[in-house]
């Protein structure tokens, strides 16, 4: 079996007495769709940055492909293809749409063959019709496509969407589920979400990983999961350490040695 595409190996994050993030053992395979769910506060946004070299872990190791990623710049590990879209879009408010996504698309490709890249992402994204508007204008949900578009363009192997439907109306939420689906046909996705409905969209055929506030994870089909108890949080439960330890469900014999 092919060896997993994203691996951590006891991957913790202390911000001095405080423990966000805990022994986390966590494999994604190529291709994959996993959805990670859990209260605010429970160490998902704290984990993604340590994955894209925003955070350098206290200890333990990211692997992507097998190459330990833990102390790399943000800059490199992009350049390998980890692309990450954030809570709040990261994008040029003052720079129309077409500009914002040339921007991505130009690191990979240029002339005529990034130009065509930035049409085509327009085109998936349906910002054609508002191509030269300044993303400052734009509504939530359209300058959330944006950064999609923006991070797509550089082509990655494992997109990261951070709360990707947080603040959308529900037709917008409909369709960045239909992008999703649409970009797993070809890429691997980590999604950080709050809503279930959303969940239920993307994941009914995929594993979902729960962050809460005890010291584990657990993963299941997202089909068991949204008519489970254990959504819910550990009843009496004052642990800030939120994110723990977990047992990668890849086979031992398949992990990065």
């Amino acid at each position: 079996m092919a060896a997993p595409l994203l691996q951590t190996v006891d991957l913790s994050m202390h911000f001095g007495g405080v423990m966000a993030v805990r022994n986390v053992n966590f494999a994604l395979a190529e291709g994959e769709l996993r959805c990670l769910i859990g209260p605010n506060g429970a160490g998902k946004s704290t984990f993604f940055k340590m994955l894209t070299g925003q955070l350098k872990p206290t200890r333990g190791h990211v692997l992507f492909r097998c190459h330990d990623i833990s102390r790399a710049d943000a800059h490199h590990i992009a350049r390998l293809g980890i692309g990450i879209k954030c809570q709040v879009p990261s994008v040029f408010d003052g720079l129309s749409v077409r500009e914002n996504i040339w921007l991505a698309a130009s690191r990979i490709s240029s002339g005529e063959c990034a130009r065509r890249l930035v049409d085509e992402m327009l085109e998936r994204m349906a910002l054609t019709d508002m191509a030269e508007s300044l993303v400052g204008q734009l509504a939530h949900g359209q300058r959330q496509w944006v950064e999609l578009g923006i991070v797509l363009s550089t082509d990655p192997k494992l997109v990261l969407l951070d709360e990707p439907a947080a603040g959308m109306t529900h037709e917008e939420v409909s369709r960045t589920a239909e992008l999703i689906r649409e970009i797993n046909r070809t890429k691997a996705l980590i999604v950080v979400e709050h809503d279930m409905q959303f969940i239920r969209m993307n994941c009914m055929s995929c594993s979902t990983t729960i962050s809460a506030f005890v010291r584990l994870i657990s993963r299941m089909s997202s089909a068991v999961l949204l008519t489970s108890s254990c959504v819910m949080p550990a009843a009496g439960s004052s642990s800030r350490t939120s994110f723990g330890s977990v047992d990668s469900t890849i086979p031992s014999s398949t992990h990065c040695r």
